[in-house]
């Protein structure tokens, strides 16, 4: 369950991200008319489904699971972009207000500046080291609520995942609790990524509320860690993660994973790549790669290799969505 975005990747120098008025390696909600400007700042660009659980879903499904999702778009080109992509890609949409094509919205809708009705985008500026610089105009997926979520779908889940960005938005963050309470009904897991260290810092409180009772599995990187439990190092930090009894992964880029709460912290390297190009869905991937493990039977281990293989995988080429057949990776 998450943010329903188009990512718009380009590659650029940090004179762009400075000109563009955005911090580098953060995500920065804008509105549309900002979402404009910066895409003026941008070159030539490459226009792809994205969406942080979108493609946590995309990578199941791409590695033989079974997976679905909830997000909104609207009736523009994006959205149909959208809906077609993750379809194709064999993720179930979530049904009937949650992932359809809004009706009410107009194809123009992009020509409203202050518009909640044209479908999400990511503008994503990848700088030389790889890494990116992300511009969020949520567009209609944040009026996402408790009567868009597709609850037989979400009960027939063995793990429900939820996207930490989408706790900026008080309606869809209704939606996510309606959400916890079903899959909990049914027996499933909780899954949540925290998604950004600035959005750790807009919801430490509420995050580390949600960690008592209502999640059973976190993913975090090195950073979102340190600050979620306001850690004074990373070894503080994977101390704390261990007293929740939370499964909990931790990213840490070309130093790998650590898996807490299966017993002793599990280190597991990263995989070796030629060359990063682009570390937009890496986490996204490794959430994937873990996920589809943790409800295949394999142990926490085998759950963080293979998600280091789907994240070295995306990160080597532009995009936050695989370019090869990802049951290569199980087989």
């Amino acid at each position: 369950m998450g943010s329903a975005l188009v990512d718009v990747l380009t590659n650029a120098s940090v004179d762009v991200v400075q000109r563009a008025g955005l911090t580098k390696g953060a995500m920065t909600l804008v509105d549309l008319q900002s979402a404009a400007r910066v895409y003026r700042e941008m070159g030539p660009a490459t226009e792809v489904s994205g969406g942080s659980a979108a493609n946590t879903a995309v990578g199941v499904a791409m590695l033989g699971g079974r997976a679905g999702y909830v997000g909104k778009v609207a009736a523009d080109e994006l959205g149909e972009v959208f809906v077609h992509d993750i379809g194709a890609a064999g993720v179930e949409l979530g049904a009937p207000a949650a992932t359809r094509v809004l009706s009410d919205s107009s194809s123009d809708s992009s020509s409203d500046s202050s518009s909640d009705r044209a479908t999400g985008r990511c503008l994503v500026i990848v700088t030389e080291d790889g890494e990116r610089t992300m511009a969020t105009h949520l567009g209609v997926a944040s009026t996402l609520g408790p009567e868009d979520l597709d609850e037989k779908l979400v009960s027939r889940a063995r793990v429900v995942y939820l996207e930490g960005y989408l706790w900026d938005v008080e309606v869809a963050k209704a939606a996510m609790r309606r959400a916890i309470e079903v899959a909990h009904a049914s027996d499933a897991l909780v899954a949540l990524t925290v998604s950004d260290p600035f959005c750790v810092r807009r919801h430490q409180r509420e995050f580390l509320e949600l960690l008592k009772s209502d999640v059973d599995v976190l993913f975090a990187n090195e950073q979102e860690a340190v600050m979620l439990f306001g850690s004074p190092g990373f070894e503080a930090a994977l101390s704390a993660a261990e007293e929740t009894g939370l499964l909990t992964a931790v990213t840490r880029g070309p130093a790998g994973s650590v898996v807490v709460g299966c017993g002793d912290p599990v280190f597991v390297p990263a995989e070796s790549v030629a060359r990063v190009v682009d570390t937009t869905g890496a986490g996204d991937l490794y959430a994937a790669g873990f996920l589809y493990g943790l409800t295949h039977g394999q142990d926490p281990e085998q759950c963080a290799r293979l998600g280091g293989l789907c994240a070295a995988e995306v990160i080597s080429h532009i995009g936050a969505r695989p370019e090869v057949d990802l049951r290569e990776l199980v087989s």
